[in-house]
């Protein structure tokens, strides 16, 4: 039997896993510079957690998430996301209590039972950003723009998209208008939306089926709902947006697909993915703490697909780094394996090439691995006390007399 990993789900192997390091080294290093802390979720959860903050009506209740009752008797779900899982750990650790903010990020793998597709996986991997704590609408523009600045580093072209989807106050009046609007083009509608729209009609909003995008061009526009708290709020955070240099669209249709949140919404999208085009989106949740039981908290946050980031960066030849060890004979690679070690010891990448091939082969291995350098060792260096040490790319080859020589050297 041949064994295979199960469709939806990939092996990273070099060099995506050098694509996959290179994104997660830039979110983290940006955000820590904005202040985020990590936190390390579990990868499964009471399953009623998702529900009741993600939304009984949405597609990824209703369809993905992945459900197994263990052994305990107990109704289990993998993480399809990770804003419900940080605001869990938040109430848990009583952390509203200890800190009048809270900023943090995790990065970690999501589950959800889909279509397989470029960019879209069962197993994916989600950058993800939380804030607890803060109302004002700057926090807003301070989170957007710290997204921004990551795809800016990672080099990738994107459009920023923003509405306000209003707050419990706002939207109820919206919702039947919806509603009102949506029945007399319920015929028109998909089947899944057939179902829903009366329950929640804003995840008609969300649909991708062209026939439902049709009807929706037309469908009233929540920001002509929103109360007066509302519009404040959204009208700051596209002053603050701009006063930080921060491009962006207004999409009066943008809703997220995910209930629980309210007010800004944002979604960063590449032309270059086709129908999965959003690569980073997020919003405000200021009901969702109290939603799951913790005292009235203002929050918000953001996830990046790691998966769909790295479809957009190219492929490029890795740099020439490190050194590595050619060597001719047992005494030589004795000597070759000291040196190794009081390489990396001095936090230098070396190899050794632990086959002692020929001198030709390891070389061959060496710019195989892109190595900078090579230090050969054979019967002459053993003889007279020195190590060769040549540079790869141009072929210049010198005389090293020391290991603290070359470390000077290099």
């Amino acid at each position: 039997m041949e064994f295979k990993t199960i469709r939806g789900v990939e092996d990273l192997i070099p060099p995506e896993s050098e694509k996959f390091e290179k994104v997660v080294e830039t979110f983290k290093e940006t955000v820590k510079t904005a202040g985020f802390k990590e936190v390390i979720l579990p990868i499964f959860e009471e399953a009623k957690l998702f529900s009741r903050s993600v939304g009984e009506t949405t597609d990824i209740v209703q369809k993905e998430m992945y459900i197994f009752e263990d052994k305990g008797g107990r109704t289990i779900a993998l993480r399809p996301e990770g804003t419900a899982s940080a605001a869990r750990a938040y109430i848990q650790h009583g952390i509203y209590a200890k800190e009048p903010f809270t900023k943090w990020f995790y990065v970690g793998p999501m589950f959800r039972f889909e279509r397989p597709q470029a960019g879209r996986k069962r197993q994916f991997f989600q950058a993800g950003c939380e804030v607890f704590g803060l109302s004002n609408p700057g926090a807003d523009a301070e989170l957007i723009q710290t997204a921004q600045e990551i795809l800016n580093k990672l080099k990738i072209d994107t459009t920023l998209e923003i509405n306000s989807i209003g707050c419990e106050n706002c939207r109820p009046l919206y919702r039947k208008a919806l509603i009102e609007y949506l029945q007399k083009h319920e015929e028109k509608l998909c089947q899944d939306c057939k179902e829903r729209f009366k329950r929640n009609p804003l995840r008609v909003l969300d649909c991708k089926t062209e026939s439902c995008q049709e009807i929706v061009k037309n469908a009233p526009i929540i920001t002509d709902f929103l109360c007066e708290e509302c519009k404040e709020h959204f009208e700051k955070v596209k002053n603050y947006l701009t006063l930080l240099n921060v491009t962006f669209n207004e999409n009066l249709h943008l809703v997220r697909g995910l209930d629980y949140y309210t007010k800004t919404v944002f979604e960063f999208k590449s032309t270059q993915l086709g129908a999965q085009s959003t690569v980073l989106a997020g919003g405000r949740y200021d009901k969702l703490v109290e939603e799951l039981k913790g005292p009235s908290t203002p929050a918000l946050g953001f996830a990046m697909g790691i998966d769909r980031v790295m479809l957009l960066i190219p492929d490029e030849e890795p740099e020439r780094e490190g050194i590595f060890i050619v060597t001719g004979g047992e005494k030589a690679y004795e000597e070759g394996l000291k040196l190794l070690i009081l390489l990396r010891q001095k936090g230098i990448k070396t190899q050794i090439d632990h086959r002692q091939g020929s001198f030709k082969s390891q070389l061959k291995a060496a710019d195989r691995e892109k190595a900078k350098y090579v230090v050969i060792i054979g019967d002459r260096e053993l003889e007279e006390g020195f190590y060769s040490l040549k540079e790869l790319e141009t072929g210049k080859q010198e005389k090293i007399t020391s290991v603290e020589e070359l470390i000077a050297r290099i």
